[in-house]
């Protein structure tokens, strides 16, 4: 199992600084090659100062040029939010000033803040239509010569400019839950990204069964890879885990805050939560944090990964957004480098 970092700049917090946090961004990143994981991923969302990543492709072009062996991922980017014309050709144009290390991940999106504002108000439904018109344009407009007659895009005979450096385009990933997303994802030859959200090391189980399920649904193709996205902290200690409980409860009912998109947002930073709205989310308590998600010393942590591992899972990212601080996240990943990585060499 290969090993990854999920980042983004993030805040809660309208007091961070954010050129100070994409510094931080970037010294996270340059860790992850250094310590020898195998990729790094960043996504898209836009006027959200809780995830501020509006072009995924522009930093990857600047983290190439602080790394120097780690592939470098969209994580992911929105589908119903590109023309396949543009997205083709930026990627394209990526993967030439990185060196081929481009990963391709795409998605439909999740947050209807963003689908209010960039899609018209669309719903989920409609994004994933614009996912699956998307993959077979973006690889025809890569081999070149290619017109669309689909449901969103038309255009005539179109090349992207310029082509991949990689031989065929960049490898693509696309974001899956249910299992038509798994089947779509496998009968294109199309690797899978999953994000298990509650239910604990169940939905990590029952992400795979859907996973297999597609492979043998569609064995005439290859079977592709599938990543494991999780958030995760290496702690020093159980008051250490403790305290990384509590913290991602407040991510992550942030997290559900916007999912929601109930509450008034001003400056791109949506209303604070009370003491006692934080305190009152089942979903997401410090409690359901220490079962869903990985927080754990690094003997638990590796005893979580080598369970996923057995299960078929090829590559594990490490999602190190939080809202905690810049030294707690660098201290958790140098942990997860120096004390989990080398017990799967």
């Amino acid at each position: 199992m290969k090993f990854s970092l999920f980042a983004h700049m993030e805040r809660i917090s309208a007091d961070d600084n954010q050129k100070q946090l994409y510094d931080e961004f970037v010294e996270l990143c340059k860790i992850a090659d250094q310590g020898g994981m195998h990729a790094i991923w960043t996504g898209e969302h836009h006027g959200m100062n809780f995830t501020i990543a509006p072009n995924p492709l522009l930093n990857l072009v600047d983290i190439a040029n602080h790394t120097e062996h780690v592939r470098l991922g969209t994580g992911t980017l929105v589908a119903p939010f590109w023309h396949p014309i543009r997205l083709a050709g930026e990627a394209a144009m990526t993967d030439n000033i990185i060196n081929g290390r481009l990963e391709l991940s795409i998605a439909r999106g999740a947050y209807s803040f963003e689908y209010d504002r960039l899609g018209n108000g669309m719903d989920a439904m409609e994004a994933g239509q614009h996912l699956r018109e998307m993959i077979p344009a973006v690889r025809g407009l890569w081999a070149g010569d290619y017109e669309h007659h689909g449901q969103f895009h038309q255009f005539p005979k179109t090349t992207s400019s310029p082509k991949p450096l990689q031989d065929g385009g960049p490898p693509i990933w696309i974001a899956a839950r249910e299992a038509n997303s798994h089947e779509f994802a496998v009968s294109n030859g199309c690797n899978v990204q999953v994000t298990p959200l509650w239910k604990g090391d169940q939905e990590i189980a029952d992400l795979m069964d859907k996973f297999n399920h597609a492979c043998q649904r569609f064995s005439d193709q290859p079977r592709p890879k599938i990543m494991l996205l999780q958030n995760t902290y290496v702690a020093a200690s159980e008051a250490d885990c403790e305290q990384a409980a509590y913290e991602l409860n407040r991510f992550y009912c942030y997290f559900g805050a916007w999912f929601m998109n109930k509450r008034n947002i001003t400056q791109g930073v949506i209303e604070p939560l009370s003491e006692e709205e934080l305190a009152s989310h089942p979903i997401y308590s410090p409690q359901a944090m220490r079962r869903d998600l990985v927080i754990e010393e690094p003997a638990g942590v590796i005893e979580r990964l080598k369970k996923y591992a057995a299960l078929g899972y090829d590559e594990y990212s490490f999602w190190i957004d939080s809202s905690m601080t810049f030294a707690r996240k660098k201290a958790s990943l140098e942990r997860f480098i120096n004390e989990v990585m080398p017990a799967f060499k």
